[in-house]
């Protein structure tokens, strides 16, 4: 798949996984499919669901580093910038053929623009919110919160999923 191709699918994935509402329940429901979804692939870890205000969710599995906890807080950061998942917001980068530290002056200790981070958006309200992860290549863990999204929200993945 070309640069296009996975901007316009990661297009699909924030305009597609939305909820009608969110809130401390679904984020403790949405944390623990993420750890169920990681320990069925034996992935190490560390995953947060956070609104813009209050963090709702973190778990560290075994095995996971402590540095996850920091590539989570600048993932995070770059969603509650830019109101779109920290990997596309990086192929962006990469299509521009520039930094966030060039493009916007965002130091990198404070913003990643990897994959792991995606917008927990209400529907008819906007992004309030992000879920991370941080522990596999970013690209997988995009993947692996997209896939936890659509599960639970009951969303099919045609044309939204990723080739590996």
């Amino acid at each position: 798949m070309s640069l296009e191709d996975d901007l316009h699918i990661v297009a699909g994935q924030e305009q597609r996984l939305q909820f009608e509402r969110f809130g401390p329940a679904e984020a403790w429901e949405l944390g623990r499919r993420l750890k169920e979804a990681a320990e069925s692939r034996r992935a190490c870890l560390a995953i947060d669901v956070s609104l813009q205000v209050q963090q709702l969710f973190h778990f560290a599995m075994p095995g996971a580093a402590p540095n996850n906890a920091d590539w989570i807080r600048r993932k995070r950061n770059t969603v509650f910038r830019f109101f779109r998942s920290s990997y596309g917001v990086g192929l962006q980068m990469l299509q521009r053929q520039t930094t966030l530290a060039a493009a916007y002056a965002l130091p990198l200790s404070d913003y990643a623009d990897h994959g792991g981070s995606f917008p927990i958006v209400v529907a008819g309200t906007g992004c309030i919110g992000a879920v991370s992860v941080s522990g596999l290549p970013q690209r997988e863990d995009h993947g692996l919160v997209v896939e936890v999204l659509a599960g639970m929200l009951g969303r099919e993945t045609d044309g939204i999923t990723l080739s590996p």
